[in-house]
């Protein structure tokens, strides 16, 4: 490794100057690598700071992490219904959301995509590339207050 990197021209301060956001810049004295479940918690707390957001993931998936709320231990979760792929320099984000009635969706979209690409730049040094966004659900306040009706028929 000591001859490769010796046969490399040395590259100027100047040159370097303008991407010292790299992660990975040549000439330094090591390698940073971020985990996937790294950027995924990022993503999915940036977009749930988001105005109109209700939740994050879809029907499946919220189920399962509110099942998993209810274990003692289990923490958090906040990776839900985020996926991404991370490259050495670079990171795609796709998120499943519930938006809340009445906020405009194409709003909530673009709020949460530039939180999301300005967080997750900002914490890990990886540019964010795309953000794709499904919006699977809205939720409305009054399913909230009618309860659980299962036990109430409509006939006897």
């Amino acid at each position: 490794m000591a001859q490769n990197s010796a046969a490399k021209p040395e590259t100027s301060v100047a040159a370097r100057a303008g991407s010292a956001t790299a992660l990975n810049e040549e000439g330094t004295a090591g390698k940073t690598t971020i985990a996937s479940s790294v950027v995924q918690k990022v993503a999915g707390i940036a977009a749930r700071e988001v105005s109109g957001v209700y939740a994050i993931g879809g029907g499946v998936s919220r189920a399962f992490g509110a099942i998993r709320e209810r274990i003692p231990g289990s923490g958090t979760v906040t990776t839900s219904g985020v996926s991404v792929e991370v490259g050495e320099k670079q990171a795609a984000v796709d998120l499943d959301l519930v938006v809340e009635y009445g906020a405009r969706i194409v709003d909530v979209a673009r709020a949460v995509r530039r939180n999301v690409i300005s967080t997750v730049e900002q914490i890990t040094g990886l540019e964010v590339i795309e953000v794709n966004i499904a919006v699977n659900d809205i939720h409305v306040p009054e399913d909230d207050e009618a309860g659980d009706t299962s036990t109430t028929t409509r006939v006897e």
